[in-house]
């Protein structure tokens, strides 16, 4: 099994418990592909959710900044006979898009984003590459699951083929944490582990930041919610979801 290979099975067994399904949802609620067909996923990762977005109707495009992850979506798309647009790049630094209908952030894409002025750059882009008219779409993780939850640690998870230890710390920005993790893969083969160690920095902001941030740009029509509902986030809200129109 080749590197990207190997990366991308424990990539898509860490978002197992991800509902993808409400995500695509939430997008259909409010920008039916009928009428916002033009997408851009940004942070598509190994392109689970791009294909979903795909099947509901949409014409997906992809970003990413791991050209690993890009491989296996553009195997994942070809394997069902879609051509999918596929470019790497960081997100604050997106460049060359226009007139898209739709753009999403999902699954705490954006927390990786940890310097403020990126984070910014990275809605401009998007505001940039919007029609008028167009949906922004993202979730990030909220103050309480930084602070608290992930600090809660360490996790563990066993399955038989995969293995981890995931130890998080706190980072050097506030709201900010370090995830340590160390897998183990079994070669099927030879029936042996193979061990590697990954570390992610993430970062959030308060959802009042968020907002600020977007209204400076231009959107308007900014609505938030959490943990996949259309409630109002509280103080124990784990994943906030925010929507903005251009």
């Amino acid at each position: 099994m080749s590197s990207y290979e190997r990366f991308a099975q424990v990539y898509d067994e860490l978002q197992i418990d991800i509902p993808y399904s409400s995500y695509v949802d939430w997008v259909m609620r409010h920008a039916p592909s009928k009428q916002f067909s033009n997408l851009l996923d940004i942070g598509c990762g190994t392109g689970v959710l791009g294909l979903m977005l795909a099947n509901a109707g949409y014409k997906v495009s992809g970003v990413d900044l791991s050209e690993e992850m890009l491989a296996i979506a553009a195997e994942r798309f070809a394997d069902v006979g879609l051509h999918v647009p596929l470019y790497c790049m960081s997100m604050h630094e997106l460049d060359g898009f226009v007139n898209f209908d739709v753009i999403s952030i999902a699954i705490d894409s954006l927390n990786y984003v940890v310097e403020e002025a990126d984070v910014y750059a990275t809605l401009k882009h998007i505001y940039e590459a919007l029609r008028d008219g167009g949906q922004l779409f993202f979730d990030v993780h909220s103050l309480f699951k930084m602070d608290d939850i992930f600090l809660d640690g360490p996790f563990t998870y066993d399955d038989g083929d995969i293995s981890y230890v995931w130890h998080t710390e706190p980072g050097d920005f506030d709201h900010s944490v370090v995830h340590q993790m160390t897998f183990y893969v079994r070669d099927a083969a030879s029936d042996l582990y193979e061990r590697f160690d990954e570390e992610h920095v993430q970062r959030t902001f308060p959802i009042e930041q968020y907002i600020i941030w977007l209204r400076t740009i231009g959107f308007t029509d900014v609505e938030v919610t959490a943990d996949f509902t259309d409630e109002a986030p509280e103080y124990e809200s784990e994943r906030i979801f925010i929507r903005a129109v251009k």
